[in-house]
């Protein structure tokens, strides 16, 4: 018993040193951040597990996607880093309607860390859909002061298989297809409402 206990000591520090270990060298550019903080979606729902109270966790996809597809039960709230356009205009390389940035997103993250009674210092968690607007709001509270911002590597929906009968559908990851939490089901109290 005494030779077991030094073995399960060593292999307590080595999961405790590599927990959030998301290895940043093997991330597309488009899902890294300046901060260099990131989760799995895995990782993601155990730190609100654990450090609901010290973490602010927004789902940052727009309101058609939530609306739509769902929301991380476990997420404070829904503040869109991207709206579609005011004239729905279409954007020809993408296929796909445009976006663009959403001037209310920085106040309205300031306001959720207020009501949740934390500052520009504590942890916030982004996730989208699969991990790219993530970082770029990770990188827009990067700039703007904020110190301690983490994006979901693998996002809601994944990540597109590469080959299969299942090529180009978001089926290898992400909170949805790991099985965690989330529901069609919203609550007004963390949605995003009407711009002001």
């Amino acid at each position: 018993m005494r030779k077991i206990l030094p073995f399960f000591a060593l292999l307590l520090c080595f999961v405790t040193v590599s927990a959030w270990a998301v290895d940043a060298q093997t991330l597309p550019k488009k899902k890294t951040t300046t901060q260099g903080l990131y989760l799995t979606s895995h990782e993601a729902y155990e730190l609100m597990q654990k450090e609901t109270d010290k973490t602010l966790f927004v789902d940052v996809r727009t309101r058609a996607e939530v609306n739509f597809l769902g929301m991380p039960t476990v997420a404070d709230a829904n503040i869109p880093y991207m709206k579609l356009s005011e004239w729905y205009a279409w954007d020809d390389k993408k296929k796909q309607f445009k976006l663009e940035l959403n001037d209310q997103f920085l106040p309205k993250i300031k306001d959720r860390l207020t009501a949740k009674g934390l500052t520009e210092n504590d942890r916030i968690v982004f996730i989208c859909r699969s991990g790219s607007r993530s970082a770029a709001a990770a990188n827009l509270l990067a700039k703007a002061g904020y110190k301690n911002v983490y994006t979901v590597v693998d996002g809601y929906e994944g990540d597109k298989a590469k080959q299969g009968p299942q090529k180009g559908q978001r089926v290898v990851n992400g909170w949805k297809n790991n099985g965690l939490p989330w529901s069609y089901s919203l609550l007004a109290t963390k949605m995003y409402m009407a711009e002001e």
